[in-house]
């Protein structure tokens, strides 16, 4: 099965004192899911959002909220951020020395699992957990601020990812995160990617975020017709 492609676009690039209205203006310009990042300064150096944004992002909208938790032991704070209203929950792989159980403890809260994985982290290493996630995050830049440079050596990860979970007969949503504008999608979707998290290229666009949706979604859409 094909799955569609998806942009869920980033809050860390919104303009945070209208951040209500950013989500409605997203939402109404075809944005399929919102990205909350949440940082904690200890697994990455930056500081981000909590709860109360969250909670905040589940009144405005009727999207899925696609939370990616960049925090170290995020087995604390699984159960609140679901109940905050996250769809999604993404932890690293990195950060979970019992990483079933945590994936584990997402799903049984009523939430999506997802995994991530860092640029320097090999795609083997969440092979074992492929048939217990929905999701696979591809860390396309070093995680913890917006705006950075695609990494290019990631895209044969993406691939890796397909690949593997194709292997075991499942169709898992594959998304990449970090530099993903109108020249980077057609090269990640070209290697298996379908959620694409995008900020500044949505809500830095110049003319505006209905036009940076549609610029990635119209980048996706040529591609997959080669």
């Amino acid at each position: 099965m094909t799955l569609p492609i998806r942009v869920s676009t980033s809050l860390l690039a919104a303009d945070f004192t209208r951040l209500g209205q950013q989500i409605t203006a997203a939402e109404a310009a075809g944005a399929d899911w919102i990205h909350i990042d949440v940082m904690d300064g200890v697994f990455v150096p930056n500081i981000s959002f909590g709860l109360p944004v969250i909670q905040a992002a589940r009144r405005t909208t009727s999207l899925p909220l696609d939370v990616h938790l960049m925090i170290v032991q995020p087995e604390r704070h699984i159960e609140a951020v679901v109940k905050a209203g996250a769809d999604w929950v993404t932890v690293h792989a990195e950060a979970c020395p019992h990483l079933h159980r945590v994936i584990q403890q997402i799903r049984e809260a009523g939430a999506h699992p997802g995994v991530a994985i860092n640029p320097h982290l090999p795609a083997v290493m969440i092979q074992d957990i492929l048939p217990f996630v929905d999701l696979v995050l591809v860390m396309t830049v070093n995680p913890g601020y917006g705006g950075q440079q695609f990494i290019p050596q990631t895209l044969a990860k993406i691939r890796q990812v397909r690949e593997m979970a194709k292997a075991l007969g499942r169709s898992i949503e594959v998304e990449v995160d970090g530099g993903i504008a109108a020249d980077t999608t057609a090269q990640v979707v070209a290697h298996g990617a379908n959620v694409l998290v995008a900020g500044t290229s949505v809500f830095g666009a110049p003319e505006g975020i209905s036009a940076g949706i549609a610029a990635l979604k119209n980048a996706a859409v040529r591609q997959i017709s080669i």
